[in-house]
């Protein structure tokens, strides 16, 4: 059977499981299955399908009709332009947060200067490997309260040549950070900002992603307000720090920082804040 015929079984039985994006999510499996890149697939596509790869490519769709997202079947997802190792340990990377590193290059458009950044539940580490691929001259230090998550983070620190220049430490939020570190340039983090009450609503797929990145178990903002009110702590005077968020809004600016803007997402829906020291 041709690669063309098992792409169409596939799409089939994953329009019949609700995949949204079923034609897409079948050419990206079979493209993995069968190691060959889009072009390849558009000249092969009516080539016999080899047992081997059938055979892959069949698991891959039993996965996903089961609603298990496509980058934990193939092991990896793209972020501004690179890809990251992630497993279900760890928060798939998505385009909205691509939006952090945005504000923080508009904030920072000297992109050779010496910083020093931080990245609070850095998960797959996408965010701090991503700083100090574009700040080449940065440190950044990278935390996360789940180990499974800095053995991702740490394997894609290796895989894009930051390693040096990227520090991973375990802990909770700021409890990571230890007497001898120093003040930040600007603080960055994605924390868990899906409210207990939001969680049953959630796409079948989300429940294949590690609830405690998304989900603080209470309204949404008590991770994004310990973030904000502890800030002044670790930042220089005149830094900044800046975070995504959801539904749930931003909590009430602290006294010791100013709010200096929200920021949006294409389709207009709030994403997250910067506030300055």
């Amino acid at each position: 059977m041709s690669a063309k015929e098992h792409l169409q079984q596939a799409i089939a039985k994953l329009q019949a499981a609700d995949c949204e994006s079923a034609r897409l999510d079948a050419e990206c499996l079979l493209m993995h299955a069968w190691g060959i890149n889009r072009t390849q697939l558009i000249i092969k596509a009516h080539d016999d399908l080899p047992s081997d790869v059938a055979h892959i490519f069949s698991e891959y769709i039993v996965r996903r009709c089961k609603r298990e997202p496509v980058a934990y079947i193939i092991g990896e997802k793209e972020f501004w332009s690179r890809s990251f190792n992630v497993s279900p340990d760890v928060l798939i990377p998505r385009p909205e947060t691509e939006h952090l590193i945005e504000e923080l290059l508009k904030l920072y458009p000297d992109t050779q200067a010496p910083y020093y950044f931080a990245d609070i539940g850095t998960g797959s580490g996408c965010i701090a490997i991503t700083i100090a691929c574009e700040y080449p001259n940065a440190i950044v230090l990278a935390t996360d309260i789940s180990e499974k998550s800095l053995i991702i983070a740490r394997s894609n620190a290796e895989k894009h040549v930051v390693s040096e220049r990227v520090q991973f430490k375990q802990g909770d939020l700021y409890q990571a950070f230890d007497a001898n570190t120093q003040a930040f340039d600007a603080i960055l983090s994605n924390p868990p900002y899906v409210s207990v009450d939001e969680m049953h609503g959630l796409e079948q797929e989300l429940h294949h992603e590690p609830s405690h990145a998304l989900t603080d178990t209470k309204d949404g903002l008590s991770l994004l307000r310990i973030l904000l009110n502890e800030a002044p702590n670790h930042l220089k005077q005149g830094a900044y720090i800046l975070v995504e968020t959801g539904l749930c809004g931003l909590p009430k600016t602290p006294d010791a920082i100013t709010m200096l803007y929200s920021y949006h997402d294409l389709a207009g829906n709030l994403r997250g804040g910067v506030y300055q020291y």
